[in-house]
């Protein structure tokens, strides 16, 4: 098995090169910053493990940089529940506070390994269906209703929700229950498109527009003519570019990146995000007469956390589909395996349950899963009455604290602006 360490101090690097050398079975290879590593990964890595508080790109950063493509483990000495977060949401399975003893760290080692062992032999299946729920809670009934009433028309909808809530499941379903559905379903994550190649992506490009541009080439939007075009994370899309994606939506047509020549298209548009558009717009960030252009139908999808009724419903049909995957006996969850899955918050929602439900099916020795094969205590984040809101609240008095309560150095590390930040010291009663 092959390991990249990315570790800036250099006595903890040495050291975990010096322990891991005991181990034949692992081929190390350390890098002292996020940038050297990039340069250097190759499908020859199977496991990452790397600092999150480093100079230049931090953890979060890079694991963005990754694009899934090596399973990850975070290890830091300075955790807070907003890095937690963001790296569950990231996909991280194993989170190690420093300092850990090396049997820690080789453990979450081995259990990657096995994970990596299974995936690798699991026969190949065919895709699953999208647009379709596992289970239904009286929270999300109202909003498949109003789904269902777009889906009869060509509004453009926005979705909205934290990350993992399944945004694109519900843009599936909405296109499965159009008139278009017979027709493309193109899904496009701006926030995973590198900046300068946004508009050719979208657009597409003429023989010549650039460099590297060999051959015409055809963008998503032309692709999903007739059919149905899903723009995630579309609050990261820049803003220079955002007046011509509002040109394509209001003339209906393109034109490719290098060409003078436009091409009509014929497209619905669903937008989702798990950012405040509002607050963006008010920051000079999103463009307020696009936001009205792709806000027609708003749909603000709730938080597993407020569908408690579904999670056993939806981690036992995980678990079946996991089973049958990976060719598994069948299994299921004790009893109080089931009583931690209800009390957990799942901060990561939807895409965190399936991570948590596919590691146990795996890892799991015997016929029934218990709480020590989720690894919910080992996540970084609390348990039980632990809320957004409360977790928020413990956020901001955290950064409060670092920087002295300086308001205007807060808002800038919490990425909001002073008078949001005034309102939620307010709302939090922290200011007294």
């Amino acid at each position: 098995m092959k390991i990249a360490i990315v570790e800036d101090d250099i006595n903890m690097r040495k050291s975990l090169e010096i322990a891991m050398s005991d181990f034949s079975e692992y081929e190390i290879k350390s890098f002292k910053n996020a940038k050297d590593a990039l340069k250097a990964l190759d499908e020859s890595f199977d496991l990452v493990i790397t600092d999150i508080n480093m100079p230049g790109m931090d953890g979060i950063e890079f694991i963005k940089k990754l694009g899934g493509k090596y399973e990850v483990i975070i290890m830091t000495g300075n955790a807070t529940l907003q890095r937690a977060i963001e790296s569950i949401h990231l996909g991280v399975k194993d989170f190690l506070l420093k300092p850990f003893e090396i049997d820690t760290l080789i453990k979450a080692i081995e259990r990657e390994n096995k994970l990596q062992a299974v995936k690798k032999t699991a026969p190949k299946k065919t895709k699953e269906q999208k647009g379709a729920f596992i289970a239904t809670s009286k929270a999300l009934e109202s909003v498949l209703h109003l789904a269902k009433k777009a889906a009869k028309t060509d509004a453009s909808v926005l979705l909205l929700g934290e990350s993992g809530v399944g945004k694109e499941v519900f843009a599936n379903y909405i296109h499965n229950n159009s008139p278009r559905a017979a027709k493309p379903f193109v899904a496009i994550n701006m926030a995973a498109i590198p900046e300068n190649l946004i508009e050719s992506e979208l657009f597409g490009f003429v023989k010549g527009a650039f460099t590297d541009a060999q051959a015409d080439k055809a963008g998503q939007f032309e692709l999903a003519n007739g059919g149905t075009i899903f723009l995630d994370e579309i609050g990261e899309m820049p803003y220079h570019l955002q007046a011509k994606l509002l040109r394509a939506l209001q003339e209906k047509e393109i034109r490719r990146l290098g060409s003078q020549k436009s091409v009509k298209i014929d497209v619905r548009v669903i937008s989702a995000t798990n950012a405040n558009l509002q607050e963006k717009i008010n920051n000079g960030e999103f463009r307020e007469d696009l936001y009205y252009r792709l806000n027609t139908i708003p749909l603000q999808i709730p938080p597993l956390r407020e569908r408690k009724e579904e999670i056993l419903q939806i981690a036992d049909t995980i678990l079946q589909q996991v089973c049958t995957k990976y060719e598994l006996p069948p299994k299921t969850f004790d009893e109080d395996a089931k009583e931690q899955l209800l009390a957990y918050e799942w901060p990561g929602n939807i895409r965190e349950l399936i991570s948590v439900v596919e590691r146990a099916a795996i890892l799991s020795d015997g016929d029934a899963i218990t709480p020590q094969d989720l690894f919910l205590e080992s996540r970084g984040v609390k348990q039980k009455t632990n809320t957004i809101e409360e977790m928020e609240k413990e956020l901001i008095t955290q950064v409060l604290d670092s920087n002295g309560g300086d308001i205007e150095a807060s808002a800038k590390t919490l990425g909001m602006s002073k008078t949001v930040l005034n309102k939620k010291i307010k709302h939090y009663n922290l200011g007294e």
